[in-house]
C-alpha cells in the first residue's frame, strides 16, 4: 500500500514511517521542517520539503495514496502564545489543504488530534487550532462524505522526541536536563497529572485506524473520534521521583495548561482492540 505522512520528519511521524516501512509499504513524507529533522529520515521513504499552509498542493497531486496520516502541526501550548499566526497556519490551514485534496478523490485521512481539547479550547492558541482542525474534519466528513477519523493523543513520549527548543515535551526536557546534569525544572507545585502514552502505542493505534479506513473506505468509523491514552496518569513530581535522588527546581505555573489529563474513553480498545503496552516509569528507568 502507498501512504502519505505529513509531518513525517517529526517525532510521531518518524516512528510511524518506520513501522510502515517495516511492513513493506510505500511511504511519502511532507514536512516543512519547522520542528522535524532531516536526521530523522528513514531509508526507503521519499521526503518532500513543503509548507502545506501555503494553500497550494502540487506535491499532493503527484500521486494517489491509500491513506493519508495528517500529523503535521506546530505542537505545544506555550510557544503558541507567542506566535498564534504560525500556529493557525500550521494547524488549520495545512489541514484545510489536505482536506481539499481529499475532497476530489476521497482518500482516507487519519487526523492527529490532541487530548488538550478536553480542556478549555479558548485557553491557548494551540488547543484552539487543534479543535478547529477537528471541526474541519467533521464538516468535510458530513458534507462531502469523506472517510476521515480523528485520533487524539495523550502526552506522547519515546524515541525521536525533541529534547531541546520550545517544542519539546516534558519527558524530552527532563531527559535533556538529566543528561546535562541540570536540575529538573517543574512548573507550579508539580502535582499536575498527565496520562503519558508511548509513541509505539500511538503508532499502533494509528495503524489500526488507517487499516480500517482503507479496508472499508471509511466504513462505520468514518467521522469517528478515537482517544489514545494509557488510562493511567502520574503527577510531574512522580515522574521526577523516577529519576532518583536528583535535583529539581520549581518554576512559576504556566498559563493555558490543564491540571490533569486522563484517558477514560474505552472506545479505541473496544472497537479497534487497541491495547497500550508501555509505561512511562519503565521508560524513565531506561534513561537513568
Amino acid at each position: 500500500m502507498r501512504y502519505l505522512v505529513t509531518g513525517g520528519a517529526g517525532f510521531i511521524g518518524t516512528n510511524l514511517i518506520k513501522r510502515l516501512l517495516e511492513e513493506g509499504h510505500s511511504v511519502v513524507s511532507i514536512d516543512n521542517y519547522s520542528t522535524g529533522k532531516k536526521e530523522n529520515h528513514q531509508e526507503g521513504c521519499t521526503y518532500w520539503e513543503y509548507d502545506l499552509s501555503s494553500g497550494t498542493n502540487p506535491i499532493l497531486g503527484r500521486d494517489e495514496y491509500d491513506v493519508i496520516f495528517h500529523l503535521a502541526a506546530l505542537p505545544r501550548i506555550q510557544p503558541s502564545f507567542d506566535d498564534p499566526i504560525s500556529t493557525f497556519n500550521s494547524n488549520v490551514l495545512s489541514t484545510l489543504t489536505i482536506l481539499e485534496r481529499v475532497r476530489r478523490n476521497k482518500t482516507p485521512v487519519v487526523y492527529a488530534g490532541s487530548s488538550s481539547i478536553h480542556g478549555d479550547v479558548y485557553s491557548n492558541p494551540y488547543t484552539h487550532t487543534k479543535w478547529q482542525g477537528e471541526q474541519l474534519c467533521k464538516m468535510y466528513n458530513q458534507i462531502y462524505n469523506l472517510p476521515i477519523a480523528i485520533c487524539r493523543f495523550y502526552n506522547v513520549y519515546g524515541p525521536y522526541e525533541l529534547t531541546d527548543g520550545s517544542y519539546c515535551t516534558l519527558i524530552g526536557i527532563f531527559k535533556n536536563q538529566y543528561h546535562n546534569k541540570q536540575p529538573l525544572t517543574i512548573t507550579g507545585d508539580g502535582e499536575q497529572r498527565r496520562d503519558f502514552t508511548h509513541v509505539d502505542d500511538i503508532v499502533d493505534g494509528l495503524m489500526r485506524v488507517g487499516n480500517r479506513l482503507s479496508l472499508f473506505k471509511g466504513g462505520h468509523i468514518a467521522g469517528e473520534e478515537f482517544e489514545f491514552g494509557r488510562g493511567k496518569n502520574y503527577s510531574v513530581n512522580e515522574i521526577a521521583d523516577a529519576f532518583g535522588d536528583y535535583p529539581r527546581e520549581y518554576i512559576p505555573k504556566r498559563d493555558g495548561e490543564m491540571r490533569e489529563t486522563l484517558c477514560t474513553d474505552r472506545k479505541s480498545k473496544k472497537e479497534l482492540d487497541w491495547k497500550p503496552e508501555k509505561d512511562i516509569l519503565d521508560y524513565v528507568k531506561g534513561i537513568v
